[in-house]
Order: C-alpha cells, then structure tokens, then sequence
C-alpha cells in the first residue's frame, strides 16, 4: 500500500528558493571570476597558491558544475557536500587566523563562511526537495526512497 505524502506550500518554496539562493551565490562568483579571471588569479598567487591562472579557472568552472547541481537537483547531495568542503577551504585559505591580525574584518568574513557552510551541510541532509528536482546522485537514495 502507497501512502501519498503532502508536503506544505511553504516547504517547498521554502527549498526552491534556498537551492535558487544557492545557485544565485555561486552564479555571482563564477561571473566574477570570468569577468577578470586575471584578478582572480592575483588574488590566488597573493594567498599563496602556485599556478595561480589554471586554479582561477578550476574554480571558475568548478562553480559552474556546483550552479548546475543546484539548478537541477541532479547529485544535489553531492553538491551541497562538495560545496561545503569548498566553503570550509575558501574560508581558511582567504580570510583564516593568518588574516586576521592585518585586517580584524577578515574574521567576520570567515565566520560569514560557516553560517553558508551550515546551510549546505542542511541542505545535503534533506535534499534538493521534490519538485523541480532531477533525481540523480550517489548518495542519500536510501533516504530519498524511504521518503517517497
């Protein structure tokens, strides 16, 4: 026997928008990057990294695939997993302890990172919702069979 399960109205704008939110942050990165791939670069190279062009690029292209993932619902849990890792790096690599006695700022910026991180690691928990969403992923299909 099938139960059919409703979810509220709310609840699922509530996770369109926040997948929307999630794609539009990483939308404003990408196009930031593209638009001056060399500054990007700079910015890379001064934190340290060597190559500093092709990880400008990695990063770029990266943000792209996590847009996708979160557009589509597709590996969503993967994404939100992979992003939050991400997250967790950009954090430390850019705005880290080593940051912050030049520039007290630089803590409030990677604070701000583990606020996104928590909204990530939530979303990878409870997936990309049913609507509008593309049923493809490695992980978490137990629980998303057991849902249904």
């Amino acid at each position: 026997m099938t139960v059919a399960v409703t979810e509220a109205p709310w609840k699922i704008a509530a996770v369109l928008l926040a997948r929307l939110i999630f794609a539009g942050l990483f939308i404003m990165a990408a196009a930031f990057k593209f638009a001056n791939i060399e500054g990007t670069a700079a910015f890379i190279a001064a934190a340290g990294f060597p190559a500093s062009l092709f990880l400008a690029w990695c990063a770029a292209l990266f943000e792209c695939l996590l847009i996708l993932g979160f557009l589509t619902g597709a590996f969503f849990t993967e994404t939100a997993l992979l992003a939050a890792v991400y997250v967790v790096f950009l954090a430390f690599s850019f705005h880290g302890p080593s940051h912050w006695a030049g520039n007290q700022a630089e803590f409030g910026f990677f604070v701000d990172h583990f606020t996104f991180i928590a909204g990530l690691l939530f979303a990878a928990a409870h997936g990309p919702g049913r609507v509008l969403a593309l049923r493809f992923g490695l992980i978490g299909r137990g629980h998303e069979e057991q849902a249904a």
